[in-house]
Parts: C-alpha cells; structure tokens; sequence
C-alpha cells in the first residue's frame, strides 16, 4: 500500500463506504463550530465522499457546498445525495480553483496524504480560504504512520507531530482556535480547527 494507492482504494470500496459510513452526526459539534453561525456559508468539502453526513449538514444549513474528491464513484455517490451541490472530481493536492470559502473541511481525508503533501496542503488551504474562514481537519494525535481498512482493503495514513501542525497553520496565516486529540464527542478522531487571517491581520504566507 502506497499513498497514491488512496485514490484508486476508495474508487474500488465506494459503494461499501457509502452503505456502512457512520451517519449519527457524531461531528456536529465540530461542524456547528467550523461554521460558527453563519448564513449562507460557502462550504469547500475536500476528501467530501458520498457527502453523508457532513456535506448533507453543511446543505441542510443552508450552505453553499462545493464537493471534491478525486475517487469518481465517490462523486457518484455525492451527486445523488446531494443533486444541489456542486462536485468536482479532483486530487485536493493540486486543487486550484480561483475561489475563496468561508468553511474548509478535510474530515478523515487529508491523514490519507503523505507528510510532505500535508504540509504543502496549508498552501492550497490558505489559497482557497476566505478572510476569517475556518478550517477544520483530522489528523493523527502525533507524529505516525499506520494502516487502516475500508471495505476490506489496507489505506494508509500519517500524522505529523501537534507542533508542526501548529507551525504550519501559523506559517500560512492561520490562528489555532483549538485541538481536541483521540476526544471522546468525535469517536476518537483527532480535530483541529483553525481560523484564516486577513492579508492585513496576519503574516504573509509562507
């Protein structure tokens, strides 16, 4: 298993990923945060899968969502769920839409990408990122590599180390709000959110 192997995996598994993906909504309070109130959100869903539940959420609040995924039975799946939604089969690694968002989300999407593509991400992140847009993705709760199974089949997925999230967010304009490693709300799963700076508040990006 490779990390360019991700893609072709989740084309294979799709439709198992999308009859077995736990729909209890256990990442509201992530979701309500990330999106912090607003009305009529542009909502950027990178690694979006069939779009149930998260994207479903982000639609039913009255957000803009854009879909991208680069597995197009996963694009397959998130087109019939969500008619209304725009969806882009691409590789979020290369991604280069010319449009801002106020919510970016890669939720158990971008630990699928090699150390050295997480961190040209924050590049990608930060070029589709609104003024005060936030972020929210999963990770690892420290520096690892392991491998994982969906419908049968190894994935592969790596972390790096909290500090060097915290430097990358930092590094491309980004303030921390908060990280909730392996917590208990979201079945284990390692959150950050963070909020994107103006030109004028922040730093320039790296």
């Amino acid at each position: 298993m490779d990390y360019e192997d991700i893609l072709p995996t989740y084309d294979r598994v799709a439709g198992h990923w999308a009859r077995t993906r736990n729909r209890t909504l256990f990442e509201k309070g992530a979701l309500r945060a990330a999106l912090a109130g607003q009305k009529g959100a542009r909502v950027l869903d990178l690694g979006c899968g069939s779009g149930q539940p998260i994207a479903e959420w982000f639609a039913a609040e009255g957000c803009a969502v854009t879909g991208i995924d680069g597995a197009a039975a996963m694009l397959s799946h998130f087109r019939a769920n969500l008619p209304g939604a725009e969806a882009i089969e691409a590789d979020m690694r290369a991604l280069t839409l010319g449009r801002h968002f106020d919510v970016i989300v890669a939720w158990d999407s971008f630990f699928h990408l090699s150390r050295a593509d997480q961190r040209a991400m924050f590049r990608v992140f930060a070029a589709h990122a609104a003024p005060g847009a936030r972020l929210l993705i999963t990770t690892g709760p420290g520096d690892s590599e392991g491998m994982g199974q969906v419908g049968g089949e190894q994935v592969i997925h790596a972390s790096l180390s909290p500090e060097a999230y915290r430097a990358l967010f930092a590094a491309h304009g980004f303030d921390m709000l908060w990280f909730r490693p392996e917590d208990a709300e979201f079945h284990g799963h390692s959150v950050w959110l963070a909020r994107y700076q103006s030109a004028e508040e922040g730093p320039a990006r790296a």
